[in-house]
């Protein structure tokens, strides 16, 4: 067993304590706050990256340890999912890789290592701590942008909700601000829960919209087409003149669709 197999050994034969050590090195030269709770998880999450460094200081040049990554895209997920910052991420690694070269300087220098030896394992550190913090933030990013979507899916969702009222007839009220992404969605989901409900009648309020654009304003109106080729009646309530302007720059024609004040009014104009 040669100098460096026997530092991969200690490594492997003492993750524990060292993993101990490193992370109160890191804490006590950091001047962020770190709960007690995430002391413990990064000691764990240190003794099995020390098995990482173990086996890349015995690896070739370029090959990735087994496991790192798959190591480093579940921390990168659980600080997204802890509503983490990436830059809470970031700012940890100078002082982690400063640790990390001084620690593995001093262990190697204790089993006798040269310089090209200890200029070895020190390249091999900062190799795994650049691909681990790579994967790290790649994964935060992905699925921070999961945990996006998904939430302004069941905003757009709530957003837009299709309200049965009487037998045949529900209500598509617009609440809130809209863009293209949220009309886009409108179109694909509520045409499909309208024709679900089996609807002969949906009235489309937008007295609670705030704002529209004029895209969005075209993108919208015409639902109706879909609706009515479906056999679909539309009844539009809650336009506002400033929106019903809006409309009309665009060219659109509502005139051949019944509008009416608020959504009593549509109702009452049923029962007559």
């Amino acid at each position: 067993m040669n100098l460096i197999e026997n530092v991969a050994e200690y490594l492997r034969n003492n993750a524990k304590s060292l993993a101990i050590d490193i992370v109160e090195e890191i804490i006590s030269r950091s001047d962020f706050e770190i709960s007690l709770e995430e002391i413990h998880e990064a000691q764990n999450a240190y003794i099995e990256y020390l098995g990482f460094l173990g086996s890349s200081i015995l690896s070739n040049e370029n090959e990735v340890p087994d496991g790192l990554i798959e190591w480093s895209i579940l921390n990168g997920e659980r600080e997204a999912l802890l509503k983490g910052k990436i830059s809470g991420i970031i700012i940890r690694y100078p002082v982690t890789r400063q640790v990390f070269i001084e620690r593995f300087a001093e262990i190697g220098m204790e089993h006798g290592l040269s310089v090209e030896e200890l200029l070895l394992i020190n390249k091999r550190i900062n190799y795994v701590l650049d691909i681990s913090i790579h994967e790290t933030i790649l994964a935060f990013e992905r699925f921070t942008d999961k945990i996006i979507k998904q939430a302004q899916e069941e905003v757009n969702e709530l957003s837009a909700p299709i309200v049965p009222i009487q037998a045949g007839i529900a209500v598509l009220p617009f609440i809130g601000s809209f863009g293209l992404e949220r009309a886009e969605y409108i179109v694909e989901k509520a045409v499909a829960k309208v024709a679900q409900l089996k609807i002969d009648c949906i009235i489309i309020d937008f007295s609670g919209l705030a704002t529209i654009d004029a895209e969005v304003a075209n993108h919208i109106f015409n639902i109706h087409n879909v609706f009515r080729l479906l056999g679909i009646r539309v009844i539009i309530t809650g336009l506002r003149p400033e929106l019903a302007q809006t409309v009309v720059s665009r060219g659109i024609d509502f005139s051949h669709i019944d509008t009416y004040a608020n959504v009593k009014q549509a109702i009452g104009s049923m029962d007559t």
